[in-house]
């Protein structure tokens, strides 16, 4: 009796969407007051203190840089604990909550992730509700260590995938808005741009992700002038370039190295992984098969993360729910389950206390054990969208 009411509750949760609206603002909240209220840190010993919610700073101390005509990539060691990454377009429309308060900027921001990420998926076509829940409640953990960190990854994640939903419904104008929002957040948004080979009316794709590109792209000359415009662009493309270089991150470079001690060049792991991520593009056929489609959006989500080399853990909330739309999103099999659940266990557990600390630094981070279940996914839902029979989720009762 008391499990038939444990179920019951369960089903019931996940087929109410505000009860798991109020979880997710909930993390998002909780995130951002344990951020707030978390004091200050060092990055190296010794060094500055910097707030606890560093990243946040970061985003909101571009805005004020942009207005100065400063360059927004250089360093602020009195400021911030890091570098500005993104696009001046960001640093601008940030300013919305940069003039805010602290405790509701960063509110704002993390609970604006939050959003966007539950949105998105209740968005998608051809998925009942309750699968719906499943998907979110899987992302959870994952969504909590981005926010934790004040990071836009959530907000990335939920674009793409409201991107595929646009775009099932013909939606362009949004569709190539929210992959062009994410290029000019984090560079690898790039890759999305495949999924437009997926959908016909390809010239009406063409001039709406056009007109989204000229606009963020000019969007800073609104508070700039042309000479820091080309300053600052030429700065940020700079700064990317140099990144390249840095680190190996929660990769498959990393992976490759850590595993097997190669020390491999990071642009052909890069190369190898793009001729694999288009290899299925080939099977132009496939393109009607909704399963099909939905399969490329898991593969980009994932692959941006595990081929990224600054690739860390608040990252994996894009890999995790490209994990969660390949195994959700089809009829189940008992392989596809199996790798959910080490997922589940060393992508989105392996960096939190439920593992001891010493398991954490002798093991999981030497051996980037926060990827390899994604990578060992990522070539399943390759084999898949090539050989696999691609079936809806709904078709379970029919097959059984």
């Amino acid at each position: 009796m008391n499990k038939v009411f444990a179920m019951n509750a369960v089903n019931r949760f996940l087929i109410n969407p505000k009860s798991i609206l109020f979880v997710f603002l909930g993390v998002a909240v909780f995130a951002s007051l344990q951020s707030y209220f978390g004091g200050l840190k060092s990055f190296v010993e010794g060094g500055h203190l910097y707030t606890t919610y560093n990243n946040y700073i970061i985003f909101k101390q571009s805005f004020f840089h942009l207005l100065e005509n400063k360059d927004l990539y250089a360093q602020f060691v009195e400021e911030q604990g890091d570098l500005f990454k993104y696009s001046p377009s960001f640093a601008l429309i940030f300013g919305m909550l940069s003039i805010l308060p602290d405790v509701l900027g960063l509110s704002l921001w993390n609970i604006l992730n939050a959003f966007v990420l539950f949105c998105s998926v209740y968005y998608l076509p051809r998925i009942d509700i309750r699968t719906k829940g499943l998907i979110l409640v899987f992302m959870l953990v994952e969504l909590l260590t981005s926010v934790q960190n004040e990071q836009s990854n959530a907000l990335i994640a939920g674009l793409l995938i409201f991107s595929f939903g646009f775009l099932e419904r013909g939606k362009y104008w949004m569709a190539t808005l929210c992959v062009v929002s994410t290029i000019f957040i984090k560079v690898f948004g790039i890759v999305a741009l495949a999924l437009f080979l997926l959908y016909p009316n390809k010239f009406k794709l063409a001039y709406t992700t056009a007109f989204w590109v000229v606009f963020f792209t000019f969007l800073p000359l609104l508070v700039i002038d042309w000479e820091q415009f080309v300053f600052l662009y030429k700065s940020w493309a700079n700064l990317l370039q140099n990144d390249h270089s840095i680190s190996d991150g929660l990769s498959v470079i990393g992976w490759l190295k850590s595993w097997f001690g190669w020390q491999v060049n990071k642009t052909y792991v890069s190369l190898a992984g793009v001729v694999l991520f288009c290899i299925p593009l080939l099977k132009i056929r496939s393109y009607q098969n909704f399963v099909f489609r939905i399969l490329m959006l898991s593969s980009i989500l994932v692959w941006v993360v595990i081929f990224n080399h600054r690739a860390e853990s608040p990252t994996f909330i894009i890999a995790i729910s490209g994990v969660a739309l390949w195994y959700y999103a089809q009829f189940p099999k008992k392989e596809n389950y199996a790798l959910l659940v080490l997922a589940f266990v060393f992508t989105a557990l392996s960096p939190t206390d439920i593992f001891p600390k010493f398991i954490r630094d002798e093991w999981m981070k030497p051996y980037v054990a926060k990827a390899v279940p994604c990578i060992l996914i990522w070539g399943k839902i390759i084999y898949d969208m090539l050989f696999g029979r691609l079936l809806p989720r709904e078709e379970t009762e029919k097959v059984l």
